[in-house]
């Protein structure tokens, strides 16, 4: 039996704050507004986000993190992990190397996101293997990241998150022709689509190419996606 389609909702934290994501330019990313919630607190949006969709699992993306080097910020990380209790966090926050994702694990506040755009090399993502959730990020045409992590699937652990930053928060649906060759090379690798969820339209689609979930955030908020 197949498992079940897992949609994980997505958090952007910028500043202490969840900011809405738009095609992937960071820098235009403006405090949330949703009728999930009251203001953009991280912990009273991700306690929005879980009930709405029923989820399990809740994916952060640290942007100061990730854009600015910044430490993890672990005390909104908290607040999420407070307001959801039992949830689990998958949580980018930029780690390019061991120390730095060693002192992350030891808060226990979630299992590390590594992303190809933080990385030299493939030297992180095989040393922790499935402790972690691997992220092949592009933007448009650009890969992100060494080409090895992208073209060699046997750096990869078993859950991978494809990541497609200019349709985030875009409406223009998931690159399927992207999954489905990645799909391809890695059959037994769980994919998980990031980027262009759009509504349940899109989720059958992406079943349909053997995707085991998507990364979802707009559809979530604007209420065509529900649990």
């Amino acid at each position: 039996m197949r498992d079940e389609f897992r949609i994980v909702p997505v958090i952007d934290l910028r500043h202490g704050e969840v900011v809405r994501a738009r095609a992937g330019d960071r820098a235009s990313y403006a405090p949330i507004v949703t009728p999930l919630a009251k203001g953009s607190s991280p912990g009273e949006v991700a306690r929005g986000l879980v009930a709405a969709i029923a989820a399990a699992t809740l994916y952060v993306a640290d942007l100061d993190a990730i854009i600015d080097g910044k430490a993890p910020d672990l005390r909104s990380l908290a607040r999420i992990a407070r307001s959801c209790p039992g949830i689990g966090l998958w949580v980018d926050a930029g780690f390019s190397d061991a120390p730095g994702v060693d002192a992350f694990l030891s808060e226990g506040l979630g299992r590390p996101v590594i992303g190809s755009e933080s990385q030299t090399d493939a030297v992180l993502v095989r040393a922790l293997g499935d402790r972690a959730v691997f992220s092949v990020d592009t933007r448009g045409a650009e890969r992100m990241g060494p080409a090895t992590l992208h073209d060699e699937p046997g750096h990869w652990p078993s859950e991978v998150i494809v990541m497609t930053l200019s349709r985030v928060g875009a409406g223009a649906g998931p690159d399927l022709a992207r999954l489905s060759e990645i799909r391809r090379i890695s059959p037994a690798t769980r994919l998980y689509a990031a980027g262009g969820v759009r509504g349940p339209e899109d989720v059958v689609a992406l079943e349909a190419i053997g995707v085991a979930g998507a990364l979802v955030a707009s559809a979530i908020h604007d209420g065509t996606l529900r649990g």
